[in-house]
């Protein structure tokens, strides 16, 4: 019977162990989920996993948006600016998790490169507009939402009152074709562009195609409905990537049709960190093991406890 309530207890200690490590985490990231597993290769820059650098498979913990501010590609290599030189996975700006045009599928979890800010606007008339672009969700000098924007800014670069947006990055380099080049971009609202690390893949290509003046929409991304993924709004921003776990999150994919994203020598390094973390574990539990013995309270009490026996021996023949 105490076995049983023996074992009942490991149970519950367990899973109290893992609702406080839950809740821990929650708190500290102010997200729900706190993680999200990656599942797919376009985050990552090499042909092998890296620590560092986002793989399939890894564990990332996610910060909710309303905790800091984002920073873009722009804007963190941007000279003189606050947040110059800021990085997140191996690559100016920070890595957002956003839902595609605000659906219900599957999150995107890539490189916030630039941010699309209204600057002139004006009020719409009955929902519509004789010059640019119609906004919604956008106050209006009125205060009423559902703007005109007529002119654009790009903090963190020289664009200003524009009304398309045309910037080069140099030092954003592509597989084949050069460096990224955003060219007569008009957004359909404020939001950001976005696009993965893996230059081979995404990099140049973009979440938002059009943005590099291919207006074909045959490439970049699309939603559940087949529509092209337009710029990123903030309420469509569910979290901002923070550290990695590497590796362990490949558990969940293998058991998915991901599985295949998962490169061979992360399975290897995946089977390692298992061993090794046994190992460390089995180890640690010797030494703690061997540190108690040879301390002076744990030999007094042994001795104590061989005495106490010998006294209730001597009462038991008498």
């Amino acid at each position: 019977m105490n076995d049983g309530f023996g074992w009942l207890r490991e149970v519950f200690l367990a899973f109290g162990m893992i609702a406080v490590l839950f809740g821990s985490l929650v708190l500290m990231t102010g997200s729900t989920p706190p993680m999200v597993v990656v599942e797919s290769q376009s985050m990552m820059t090499s042909d092998e996993s890296q620590i560092g650098v986002i793989d399939p498979g890894d564990i990332i913990l996610v910060t909710a948006p309303d905790r800091r501010s984002i920073v873009t590609y722009v804007e963190a290599i941007e000279e003189g600016s606050p947040v110059e030189g800021h990085s997140a996975h191996g690559l100016p700006g920070d890595v957002i998790i956003y839902s595609k045009n605000g659906g219900s599928d599957t999150p995107v979890i890539h490189r916030a490169i630039l941010f699309a800010e209204a600057n002139l606007t004006v009020d719409s008339l009955n929902g519509a507009c004789e010059e640019g672009v119609l906004d919604e969700l956008l106050q209006g000098p009125s205060g009423l939402f559902g703007a005109c924007i007529l002119t654009w800014d790009v903090p963190g670069s020289t664009v200003r009152n524009v009304t398309s947006i045309n910037l080069a990055l140099p030092g954003y380099s592509c597989h084949s074709h050069g460096h990224l080049v955003v060219s007569n971009w008009i957004p359909d609202h404020e939001g950001y562009l976005t696009t993965g690390d893996n230059l081979r893949s995404n990099g140049c290509t973009l979440d938002q195609y059009i943005a590099t003046g291919d207006d074909s929409h045959f490439s970049g991304l699309r939603d559940e409905n087949g529509i092209p993924v337009t710029a990123v709004r903030q309420i469509w921003v569910s979290g901002i990537a923070g550290p990695e776990i590497p590796w362990f999150g490949i558990v969940k994919l293998a058991a998915s049709s991901n599985a295949s994203e998962v490169t061979s020598d992360a399975w290897m390094d995946l089977a390692t960190a298992v061993v090794i973390l046994i190992l460390a574990v089995l180890i640690g539990e010797q030494l703690v093991a061997r540190i108690l013995q040879s301390a002076p309270e744990y030999t007094h009490s042994d001795n104590q406890s061989e005495e106490d026996w010998h006294d209730e021996e001597s009462h038991e023949e008498e």
